[in-house]
């Protein structure tokens, strides 16, 4: 790579340098500003309630102080993320889908060049209702045919139409007659794209003439959702998602196994292509719905903004993400072994990532 991508760590750190005295200096007279002695953590609500956790412990159990972390979406965190280096940017992205090749460039534009990839456990996505209702039983063909903007002609011509389906049983009399109402994350939302790539795109490729469609004409089939008042963008917020199926017996709502997992007393996870969404059936990969969860941070940060290193440690620690530690309880699906110690060793090493994500 040469001498000069050799320095650039030196090059970074003394920009970042730079940008923290500037910091100061423009406090003007009478007043001051240290440079940021916490970690700042942004991006997936999925991996917000985990990352929180983590936090919490490692304000508790080290001298550095506990990091804020607020969830702003997979997509607004990595944004905040790549947007610089320096003390008024993040150190640290949690997102539930890997980095795009996209968001990679836009990183490297702006100085971030340098990014160590954390890829923590696996979760699932979970369609739940109200304890009060019954439990769905769907197939990612019928939730592709209740979601989608644009669906296969149901008069059995090869064309799309203008989804015309109102109620669950339009689609299949075993459903519910009940409207389709179902509180979803936004564009923002790692979740949301998860969603799209894992339920959707199977559930659309059940159509044979549509998987064969040129490819942008097949994305925008299968990837737009409806607009209809169907599909709600209920925000980054997960628990306010539950709240409103609360309220709302007769609505589901899209979010992330760990949020199931901790309101197991209020909702329930319906039934995909015959799998329940729980511990062990996303363990084996055997919910068709399943992902993993990543963190990012920018290495030029590390040794500036003090604590990262550390954190990093405690959130690889076996009493963290292990297969019995205290994630696994809140609803982190542990990585197996192997594939842990791995990770580790990426960590350890401050292994920067060298694909351009996909």
């Amino acid at each position: 790579m040469g001498n000069q991508a050799r320095q650039s760590p030196h090059l970074r750190r003394l920009g970042f340098g730079l940008l923290a005295v500037a910091s100061v200096a423009a406090c003007g007279s009478g007043q001051t500003q240290a440079v940021r002695d916490y970690i700042s953590i942004v991006g997936s609500s999925t991996v917000y309630p985990f990352a929180t956790v983590v936090a919490e412990q490692f304000g508790r159990n080290t001298s550095f102080k506990t990091p804020k972390v607020e969830p702003t979406g997979s997509g607004g965190g990595i944004k905040a993320f790549c947007s610089g280096v320096g003390v008024e940017h993040p150190d640290i992205a949690n997102s539930s889908r890997r980095i795009t090749a996209g968001e990679v460039e836009t990183c490297a534009k702006n100085g971030v060049t340098e990014i160590v990839e954390v890829k923590i456990g696996y979760d699932g996505i979970v369609l739940a209702n109200s304890k009060t209702s019954a439990a769905y039983k769907l197939t990612l063909r019928e939730l592709f045919l209740a979601l989608a903007k644009s669906v296969p002609d149901p008069a059995g011509v090869e064309r799309l139409v203008v989804n015309p389906y109102r109620r669950w049983s339009d689609i299949n009399s075993a459903l519910p007659a009940v409207d389709i109402e179902v509180l979803g994350p936004p564009p923002t939302s790692g979740t949301r794209d998860s969603f799209l790539e894992l339920a959707m795109e199977p559930g659309c490729k059940a159509f044979p003439w549509v998987a064969a469609l040129q490819r942008d004409a097949y994305l925008a089939a299968c990837h737009t959702l409806r607009e209809d008042g169907r599909y709600i963008e209920a925000g980054e917020n997960d628990n306010l998602i539950v709240q409103k199926l609360e309220s709302n017996p007769r609505a589901l709502g899209i979010f992330g196994y760990s949020f199931l997992e901790q309101n197991g007393d209020k909702v329930q996870g319906s039934q995909i292509d015959g799998v329940v969404p729980d511990f062990d059936t996303i363990a084996e990969s055997k919910y068709p719905v399943a992902r993993p969860l990543f963190f990012y941070v920018k290495k030029a940060h590390i040794g500036v903004i003090p604590g990262i290193r550390e954190y990093l440690k405690e959130f690889t620690s076996d009493s963290a993400w292990g297969e019995f530690g205290y994630l696994s309880d809140k609803g982190l699906i542990p990585l197996p072994a192997t594939e842990r110690s791995a990770v580790l060793a990426q960590v350890q090493n401050l292994t920067v990532m060298q694909h351009s994500g996909h």
